[in-house]
């Protein structure tokens, strides 16, 4: 792309035929389109602001594109975000447009995306999070299995998105108003009591700036253990004390 750019205003003049021109023209745009789709199949998004301007320039200038449309309010938001703010049918509209037409690769790129968004917050509440993957790959295998077309896909996966975006069952006792309080709920075979017990203690107990610091994680690691006896069950329980800023 970046050599195209060098030359794209002068292929007559160094002797580039119109078939070539026209060749090389359909494969920088083939290959600015792929990037964007891995870039959204991925779920990563990459830090390209350094020649973002130049590269505007160079698709508005030489290759016919369709109008960038500015969604300001939404530009720090992730597919998964944006699915549970504005709806599925909007995000395909406005996210991925250049996957027009593939409903595989729309499917593919939608459950890619949740499937990174459970990943990432699955340390904060295993068992929930366990559920909602079981969820995911149950549709996702009747999509592929056809089994449900893809409205029906689209409409599951909507429901998926909306469960890990909230990151809490909807039927959780009252007195855990907290996602820290959930989290050692779903986790505990739920155990409402223990659970309370366990969060009060521990943000009676907690050292400042406890993360990282081997001392003051086994004072909380010693009164996790009066409380539930196992050591295991310490570890299990520590390690999702430590993924939630709650604690």
């Amino acid at each position: 792309m970046r050599a195209y750019g060098n030359i794209a205003g002068e292929t007559d003049a160094a002797g580039y035929s119109i078939t070539d021109i026209a060749r090389i023209k359909g494969q920088v745009e083939h290959y600015i389109n792929v990037r964007e789709i891995i870039k959204k199949a991925s779920g990563e998004t990459l830090d390209l602001k350094a020649y973002e301007a130049d590269m505007r320039h160079l698709i508005d200038t030489y290759i016919e594109a369709d109008e960038s449309r500015e969604i300001s309010s939404f530009d720090n938001l992730s597919l998964v975000e944006l699915i549970v703010k504005i709806g599925i049918t909007d995000v395909i509209a406005s996210q991925l447009g250049c996957l027009k037409g593939n409903k595989d690769a729309i499917a593919e790129t939608i459950g890619n995306n949740v499937r990174s968004k459970i990943i990432k917050e699955h340390l904060n509440d295993p068992a929930y999070y366990e559920k909602i993957s079981a969820l995911l790959d149950e549709i996702i295998a009747d999509r592929k299995a056809k089994a449900i077309e893809y409205e029906g896909y689209l409409k599951r996966i909507a429901e998926i998105a909306h469960k890990v975006e909230a990151g809490q069952p909807d039927d959780a006792p009252e007195r855990l108003d907290t996602l820290g309080k959930r989290a050692l709920y779903n986790n505990l075979d739920q155990d409402e009591e223990l659970a309370l017990r366990i969060d009060t203690k521990v943000k009676a107990v907690r050292p400042h700036g406890w993360r990282g610091v081997q001392a003051k994680e086994r004072m909380i690691q010693a009164e996790l253990f009066k409380l539930l006896g196992d050591e295991a069950q310490v570890d299990k329980v520590f390690s999702i004390l430590k993924a939630n800023q709650e604690y």
